[in-house]
């Protein structure tokens, strides 16, 4: 391995912090091979850090966390549907109210096309309030001969390449709650308090279709316009509708944060991680005897897994085995992402071995990951015709298998950026010099992600 220029204190990493949850089993992951995880350089520093994390209020809350199991239930037997999006790594800079308004916005435009379509619930969940931990394919990082530490993310270390920055500080993970806790006070205001109103959300669609770039999509927002007018004509309760579900998610990636936030509930003595209602364990983290796969076997959230090409059927029942033995509606949700040269092979047999065993998952397209290249100007991004054909790859699967394509996963912001080429309203490998933002991965932008919606509203309709 490449020396770092500036040799790191000597690593510590967790062994016995065991957190405020004291329940059978919790810490046997602490055992097992692990993957991805800081190696903290204070261990005072990373002791004071989870003792103080392990006795903080719960960011969520366990009543909350079995009504979304129950609404995954209805995805997974084509009940509702899943929209999952936000960031693909969330920073504390980025955690403004403009910012986080932005992005429920956006997910709740999506939302409001896709119900039509559907004709179903559409359940609505952020990749946010806890999305700042990310797995990297190297420890360290090499910029004109200086080799630092990988950026893991704002919970483990800054982006600035410097070695102050780089240090893996596990008082970080403090603050990675301090943001959770604000961006959740915001998403509950927001959702609670008039700004998801229903023909609110539907303005802000028709300010889509009216870009003659996105023509070809007026028809269906003035079918939705004219389901709102017979509603209201109707005399509706346009009170309720002013308020909606919304969830949050995050990759359980550094499991001394999440360990540290596992609490017991006092209705049924069993352990929920409070840091977020759904998480999910990454293809790299996911192998079966190892510490992730373990640890969130023992927790009551649904649990989602991201499957990649190499999955087979066997790997998905042996996670099923693990993750769900009691095969309970709403708690295993299987995230594909096999990119769109794939999805069409790969795809059914995993499904095909999964439902002849009678498990009954959610399956949810992730057309992001399997879909990254290289710009021409050396910029990290996805062509937004890839995206979308692994999405009709997915819905053609499931219609040709007669099982259910329960929800869409998405890496979006409700921001002007440009990360992704194409869509309607094109962006171009010169518009990344000016408007690429991402600290890690590629995303859709605002228009990018709600003319997704409306292509995948066609699909549900057609279903």
């Amino acid at each position: 391995m490449t020396q770092l220029s500036t040799p790191p204190p000597a690593p510590f990493t967790s062994t016995s912090q065991s957190g405020a949850a004291d329940y059978p089993g919790l810490d046997d992951w602490r055992g097992l091979p692990v993957s991805q995880q800081p190696s903290w350089a204070d261990p005072k520093a990373f002791a004071d850090s989870v003792a103080e994390l392990s006795v903080l209020p719960p960011l969520v809350f366990a009543g909350e966390v079995d009504l979304l199991r129950h609404r995954l239930a209805d995805a997974a037997q084509g009940r509702a549907f899943l929209l999952q999006g936000g960031d693909c790594a969330e920073t504390f800079e980025a955690a403004t109210a403009d910012r986080i308004s932005a992005r429920v916005r956006t997910i709740l435009q999506m939302a409001v096309v896709l119900t039509y379509g559907a004709a179903m619930p559409v359940i609505k969940m952020g990749r946010m309030a806890g999305q700042f931990a990310k797995p990297r394919s190297s420890d360290t990082e090499t910029r004109e001969g200086v080799t630092l530490p990988a950026y893991r993310g704002d919970i483990v270390n800054g982006y600035e390449f410097t070695p102050e920055s780089r240090a893996h500080d596990p008082r970080r993970m403090l603050q990675a709650y301090n943001t959770s806790a604000a961006t959740l006070n915001l998403i509950r205001a927001f959702t609670q308090g008039g700004f998801a109103d229903l023909r609110l959300v539907h303005a802000w669609n028709q300010g889509f279709t009216k870009n003659p770039a996105h023509a070809r999509y007026e028809s269906l927002a003035r079918e939705i316009d004219r389901a709102i007018t017979f509603m209201d004509s109707c005399g509706a309760d346009f009170e309720a509708l002013k308020r909606v579900e919304f969830f949050a998610s995050h990759e359980a990636l550094l499991l001394d944060y999440e360990r540290a936030l596992t609490r017991i509930d006092s209705r049924t003595g069993l352990p929920y991680d409070t840091s977020a209602h759904f998480l999910w364990i990454g293809e790299r983290t996911r192998e079966l005897d190892h510490a992730h796969v373990d640890f969130l076997s023992r927790v009551r959230n649904p649990i989602g897994v991201k499957l990649g090409p190499g999955v087979s059927g066997d790997d998905a029942l042996r996670l099923i085995d693990r993750l769900d033995p009691d095969r309970e509606p709403g708690r295993l949700t299987f995230i594909t992402r096999m990119g769109a040269k794939n999805i069409r092979e790969k795809l059914p047999p995993v499904v095909e071995k999964v439902t002849a065993s009678g498990a009954q998952v959610l399956w949810v397209t992730d057309p992001m990951h399997g879909n990254t290249v290289t710009s021409r100007n050396g910029y990290k991004t996805r062509r937004f015709d890839d995206v979308v054909d692994e999405v009709r790859g997915f819905f053609e699967v499931h219609h040709g298998l007669g099982t259910v394509p329960g929800g869409l996963h998405m890496e979006m912001t409700g921001d002007d950026v440009a990360e992704c080429l194409g869509g309607s309203d094109p962006i171009d490998e010169a518009a990344f010099e000016d408007r690429y933002e991402s600290v890690c991965d590629p995303r859709l932008n605002h228009m990018q992600s709600l003319e997704m919606a409306f292509l995948v509203s066609e699909a549900l309709t057609r279903r």
